[in-house]
C-alpha cells in the first residue's frame, strides 16, 4: 500500500482534523492527520477596507473567502489522494482577535464589522481602564461597545449578542454562541482562576449600561466561554452548506471552541506553558509571554489575555508590522520591471530581505515609521508611513531595507521593555508569521529587538490554521485531564525540527541605538499626522 493510498483511507474514514483561520490578509484552511502532519491546505487572499471611518470586512467576503479556501483544500485532497473530502474527525475556526460584531434578536448585524485595526475607541478604553484598574486596549470588544454607548449610536439599544469574528463564524456553522477563552480574553477581562469573565468588572460595566438607559445585560450579551478541549457543538446542515456549497461535506462534525489568532499562534509555537513566549509578525506584530506571576500593576502598553487553556498571558500588540515593507518591496519590483528584469515574487522578497543584513546595525542614519494605521503603544490614533534621513546618512539599499525591517519591530521593543523591567523571565521565544519567511533574517532582527534568541519551527509556515487544526485534534484525542501544554509537548512537538538564531552583540547594540533615535523621532511622526 502506497503512502497516498493509506492517507486516502485515513481521509475517507474521517480521521483528520480541519482548521480554518481568518487572518488579516489571508483566509487559510489546513487539514492534518492524527500525527498532526499537514495533508492539504487551501487559501484565499482578502483585504480590509476603510469605510465610514472604520477598518472593516464585509460578511459576504467572510463567507465567500471561507468557501474559496475550503474548495481549494478539497480540490487539493481530491488531486493528491484521489478521494473526496466528505467528513473530518473534528474542526474549528479562528480569526483576528478583538473587534466589534453586534447583533439584534433576529441575528441582524447592527453595524459594519469593526476590526482590531481601528483606533476610534480611545475615550472608552481610557475610561474603562481607570474604572476597572485593568488595561482595556482600544481593540477590545468591550471598548468598542462602550464607545458606541458614549457616542449614543442608535443601534446599541437593540444589541442582544456581541462576539468576535471567530465567534460569529462558529455560530453560523454550529448554532452555538460560544467562544474560546483565549479569544474571549480579547473581548472582556478574564478571571483565570475560575475561567470566567471577571465578575466584579461585569457588575461594574452593567452599572454603566443601566446608567445609560439600556435594557440588556452584559453577561447575557457576551458569548459563553469555553477552554481548549471542551466540546463546542457540531456542524449543522446549514453550516455544512455554508462551508461547502457543493454539498459534499457532511454535517455532524464536532467543533472545538473558536479561537483568536493569538491563541492559535501560541499553539503553533508550543508556547502555552509558563515561561514560554511567542512573537507573531505579519500585518501586525505581537508578543505573548505566559506568566508565572502577576505583573506589579497594569500598563496601557501591555494587554492581559490568556492561553486557549485560560492561563494568564502578557501581550504586547502593535498594529503595524510588514505592510510598509511590502509596499516598498513592490516599489523596488516596479523599478526592476521598468529596467527589464524578470523575477518571481518570492525571489524579490528573499533578495530584499537578505539585502537588509548587509546594512549597518543602526541603519546608517536612516529612520522609518511603518504606521499605516494608528499605534496605541506609542499613543498615536493615526499613522503616516515615513522615511527620512540625516544629510550624511549612508543612503544605500541595504540600509533602507535594514531600517524598514528594524522599524517594523521597534514599537514592539518599546512595549517589551516594560516586561523586561518587570523581570518577566523566559525559557524560550518562538516566532512565526510572514516576517520570518526569509530564512534567518527576520529572526536576526527580532533577536536584536528582544535581546533573546528566537526560534522558528518547521511548522511556522502553516501557522495559525495549523494551530487551529491541532486544537481540533486535541478535542478528540486528549486523554482524561491531559493539559494542553503536555499534549503539545509530548504528542505534537516531540522531535520537531527548528532553527534558533541569536543577534550578535554588535547587532543588539545597533538596534538599541536605532530605538533611541526612533523614540526621539516620534515627534516627527506626530507632526506628520497633524499636518497631513
Amino acid at each position: 500500500m502506497t503512502k497516498e493510498t493509506n492517507t486516502a483511507a485515513v481521509i475517507s474514514g474521517g480521521e483528520t482534523y480541519l482548521g480554518i483561520e481568518f487572518g488579516s490578509t489571508r483566509i487559510k484552511a489546513v487539514l492534518i492527520d492524527r500525527n498532526h502532519a499537514v495533508l492539504a491546505s487551501g487559501g484565499h487572499n482578502w483585504e480590509n477596507r476603510l469605510e465610514g471611518g472604520f477598518w472593516t470586512y464585509s460578511m459576504e467576503d467572510v463567507f465567500a473567502g471561507m468557501q474559496d479556501a475550503y474548495a481549494k483544500l478539497a480540490a487539493n485532497v481530491q488531486k493528491t489522494y484521489g478521494v473526496p473530502l466528505t467528513r473530518v474527525g473534528a474542526m474549528g475556526v479562528s480569526a483576528m482577535m478583538h473587534g466589534y460584531l453586534a447583533f439584534d434578536e433576529k441575528d441582524n448585524l447592527l453595524a459594519p464589522f469593526r476590526t482590531w485595526r481601528n483606533t476610534t475607541t480611545g475615550q472608552a478604553a481610557d475610561l474603562l481602564t481607570k474604572r476597572f484598574g485593568f488595561n482595556v486596549p482600544q481593540r477590545w470588544s468591550i471598548a468598542h461597545l462602550y464607545q458606541a454607548m458614549l457616542n449614543r449610536e442608535s443601534h446599541v439599544d437593540s444589541i442582544t449578542f456581541l462576539t468576535t469574528l471567530a465567534g460569529y463564524i462558529h455560530y453560523r456553522l454550529t448554532g452555538e454562541k460560544v467562544i474560546g477563552i483565549g479569544d474571549g480574553s480579547g473581548m472582556f477581562p478574564i478571571d483565570s482562576i475560575d475561567l470566567t469573565y471577571d465578575a466584579k468588572m461585569l457588575n461594574s460595566f452593567q452599572q454603566l449600561v443601566q446608567e445609560s438607559g439600556y435594557g440588556w445585560n452584559i453577561s447575557s450579551v457576551l458569548p459563553k466561554l469555553l477552554s481548549a478541549g471542551e466540546a463546542a457543538g457540531h456542524l449543522t446542515p446549514d453550516g455544512a452548506k455554508l462551508v461547502d456549497p457543493t454539498g459534499t461535506l457532511m454535517s455532524g462534525i464536532p467543533f472545538c471552541p473558536p479561537e483568536g489568532d493569538a491563541g492559535t499562534g501560541m499553539v503553533a509555537t508550543n508556547a502555552v506553558r509558563q515561561r514560554t513566549g511567542n512573537v507573531s509578525a505579519g500585518t501586525s506584530v505581537f508578543a505573548m509571554l505566559v506568566l508565572e506571576k502577576a505583573l506589579s500593576r497594569y500598563y496601557t502598553e501591555v494587554d492581559m489575555v490568556t492561553t486557549p487553556a485560560g492561563d494568564p498571558v502578557a501581550m504586547v500588540h502593535c498594529n503595524n508590522c510588514t505592510s510598509d515593507i511590502d509596499a516598498w518591496i513592490r516599489l523596488f519590483g516596479e523599478a526592476a520591471t521598468a529596467l527589464g528584469a524578470e523575477y518571481d515574487e518570492r525571489t524579490l522578497y528573499q533578495t530584499m530581505y537578505k539585502k537588509a543584513l548587509e546594512g549597518a546595525p543602526d541603519c546608517g542614519g536612516i529612520m522609518t515609521f511603518n504606521y499605516l494605521s494608528g499605534e496605541p503603544v506609542t499613543n498615536l490614533d493615526e499613522g503616516r508611513p515615513l522615511l527620512f534621513r540625516k544629510p550624511d546618512a549612508a543612503f544605500t539599499l541595504a540600509n533602507v531595507m535594514r531600517a524598514h525591517l528594524t522599524s517594523a519591530v521597534a514599537s514592539l521593543r518599546i512595549g517589551m521593555d516594560i516586561l523586561a523591567a518587570e523581570h518577566v523571565e523566559l525559557d524560550a521565544m518562538t516566532g512565526h508569521g510572514g516576517f520570518f519567511k526569509a530564512e534567518g533574517i527576520g529572526q536576526k532582527i527580532m533577536s536584536a529587538a528582544l535581546s533573546t534568541p528566537v526560534t522558528v519551527m518547521e511548522t511556522a509556515s502553516e501557522g495559525g490554521p495549523w494551530g487551529m487544526a491541532v486544537l481540533a485534534a486535541y478535542l478528540m484525542n486528549k486523554s482524561a485531564d491531559e493539559p494542553l501544554s503536555d499534549y503539545l509537548t509530548e504528542r505534537v512537538f516531540r522531535g520537531a525540527k527548528s532553527v534558533t538564531v541569536s543577534a550578535t552583540e554588535e547587532e543588539a547594540a545597533g538596534f538599541a541605538a536605532f530605538i533611541e533615535a526612533y523614540t526621539k523621532s516620534l515627534a516627527v511622526e506626530c507632526a506628520a499626522v497633524e499636518a497631513y
